[in-house]
């Protein structure tokens, strides 16, 4: 690369570089110009590169990466211009001394020899991606499933991000990545790429099971959406592949690069999700004033049955109340803590209605270390308020209601909303079931 297109692709870079920087501080209210002193500070060397109170670091990380991909490129290809050793592009990782090797490598002319030109960089490809069906499947394995496991730790537990850069790009990825450096030299099936894709997935599940990032209930659950779009990018792979991906495999593989700016974009420009109600009845054989008691607080539920709740979901356990009337505290204990519900509605015997100020975890993981608690153990699936109502029928029974309104920041919310509806449908039924139950078969209750 001459010294020319260097200078103007770099100083471009830069700009680029500080406009995204400054639309990060800006959606994080902070204020533009104590960042560009920190980052002055940073290239130069005096500065650290995330302060210890600095709420911004997993975002201007992600945001840098792409970046620093791009100058890593222009620098090896300005280093064989100039004949130097390629190992020196390591110093554009250390502080201060980065700029030691900016300056050369902007003002000094190539020295290129038209009769015995640089090394060309497809040559280093053919010569790390083996030949031999095996050892390209292997090395794509391998490369895509180290990818993916980084782009897990990075967008889930650095920017607590669970959205379409974990949940769809994510996979995608791993399965063109796989499928284009196994099918580099030769090509093969597309059933053959998408077994390899497959493989590349439950390889990132060890990892992630193995470093405690995850647990297999979160894993099962993102399973079916990671193994759809895992396919679709190894057939994008495959078809790019036969095409022209020996010519341009830089930019494709470079593309991949873009995957944490999309996370911290995500992260930082995506509105809460809207609040879903789930709505479920059952009959009870009992009068309201009688069902009502059991609504109000009711006593231990026998172990669950419910497969879903075998699996790690969290589960109610019982209830207790403090007080009576609007301003009670209700209690509601599930296998993972307590739900804190202050009651705004005591309708006695029509409606009970109360929000929720505190949720506690929605499941326990299955891991096989003693305790792990990924982020979306917090605030990813939230309960807002909740309410039993209770309609007399003709024959002195009860149509019993109950409603709970909630909020979850999993995308793409479609998928995730099937699965949190029916979690919370199954919870309403064992608590009506044991209402019902208790209703039932204690009806001398009403008279205390």
């Amino acid at each position: 690369m001459n010294r020319y297109p260097f200078a103007a692709t770099s100083f471009g870079l830069i700009i680029a570089k500080l406009l995204v920087d400054r639309l990060i501080l800006l959606s994080l209210d902070i204020p533009w110009f104590e960042w560009l002193a920190h980052a002055a500070g940073l290239y130069l060397g005096f500065a650290k590169a995330v302060p210890e109170d600095a709420v911004w670091g997993p975002y201007i990380l992600a945001g840098s990466l792409p970046f620093l991909w791009i100058g890593l490129g222009l620098t090896l290809g300005r280093l064989r211009s100039l004949r130097w050793p390629l190992w020196l592009s390591l110093l554009l990782f250390i502080p201060g001394v980065k700029l030691l090797l900016f300056i050369p490598l902007l003002l000094l002319p190539g020295s290129v020899d038209s009769a015995n030109p640089p090394p060309s960089t497809h040559r280093y490809r053919e010569n790390w991606i083996p030949r031999s069906r095996f050892g390209s499947a292997l090395t794509g394995c391998l490369v895509g499933s180290v990818f993916g496991t980084f782009a897990v730790w990075l967008v889930a537990n650095q920017l607590h991000g669970y959205g379409w850069a974990l949940f769809v790009a994510t996979p995608f990825l791993v399965g063109f990545i796989t499928t284009l450096i196994h099918c580099y030299h030769q090509p093969d099936t597309r059933y053959a790429c998408f077994a390899l894709s497959l493989l590349s997935l439950s390889l990132i599940a060890l990892y992630l099971l193995a470093i405690a990032l995850e647990g297999i209930l979160c894993l099962i659950m993102a399973s079916p959406i990671a193994l759809v779009l895992a396919g679709i990018g190894s057939i994008v792979g495959h078809a790019i592949c036969e095409a022209w991906f020996k010519r341009t495999s830089t930019v494709v593989l470079s593309a991949c690069f873009l995957l944490p700016l999309l996370g911290t974009a995500e992260k930082l420009l995506n509105a809460p999700s809207q609040v879903r109600p789930v709505r479920t009845e059952i009959l009870v054989a009992a009068p309201p004033a009688v069902a009502w008691q059991h609504v109000v607080t009711f006593s231990d539920l026998p172990p669950p049955t419910e497969w879903i709740f075998r699996l790690g979901i969290a589960y109610p356990l019982r209830a207790r109340i403090k007080g009576q009337g609007p301003g009670a505290i209700r209690h509601c204990e599930f296998s993972t803590g307590p739900f804190i519900e202050p009651i705004d509605v005591w309708d006695e015997p029509r409606l009970l209605s109360f929000s929720v100020i505190s949720n506690p975890a929605p499941m326990e993981e299955w891991t096989p270390y003693r305790h792990i608690h990924p982020p979306h153990l917090e605030g990813f699936l939230v309960s807002k308020r909740g309410q039993f109502e209770l309609f007399p029928l003709p024959d002195g029974g009860t149509r019993l209601v109950g409603t709970t309104w909630y909020q979850h920041g999993l995308l793409p919310e479609a998928y995730w909303r099937v699965g949190s509806d029916y979690i919370i449908h199954t919870i309403h039924q064992r608590v009506l079931n044991h209402i019902r139950s208790l209703a039932e078969t204690r009806p001398s209750l009403i008279s205390k």
